[in-house]
């Protein structure tokens, strides 16, 4: 039977900062971002370059042209989004890196396997005219 995945955008008190960053996006990099979150929200960890890749530490890259969203994976089926940039550079700058362990440690921290279905899902915080 087929996993079903459940997206997460993480949130803290200064808001959500991959619903933030696609706001910023012209229309036409808001429909490849969204499409692509869509197809990961789909396959899941069966998602394999060019679309995505691991980094270290159980935080993954999704890719298109120079932009990247960090995620993790947690409670079987839940992915977590945890920030999106422009990628200047060959490498993952480590302050992206450190921003999304950040991210990743205060999300687990506040949540459980119990609580977790109480989070919005991704569709639910992004405007419905961005995702179709």
């Amino acid at each position: 039977m087929k996993k079903e995945w459940k997206i997460i955008f993480y949130e803290d008190e200064k808001g959500c900062p991959v619903k933030d960053f696609i706001n910023e996006l012209n229309e036409k990099k808001q429909k490849k971002i969204i499409a692509l979150i869509k197809y990961l929200n789909k396959i899941g960890i069966e998602l394999k370059r060019p679309y995505c890749d691991t980094l270290k530490d159980g935080i993954h890259e999704l890719r298109f042209d120079n932009t990247r969203t960090l995620y993790f994976f947690c409670f079987e089926n839940y992915i977590i989004l945890t920030h999106s940039f422009v990628k200047k550079t060959q490498k993952i700058p480590e302050k992206e890196m450190k921003k999304a362990l950040e991210y990743k440690e205060n999300f687990l921290k506040k949540h459980c396997k119990e609580n977790i279905e109480k989070l919005k899902l991704w569709e639910q915080v992004i405007s419905p005219s961005q995702i179709t």
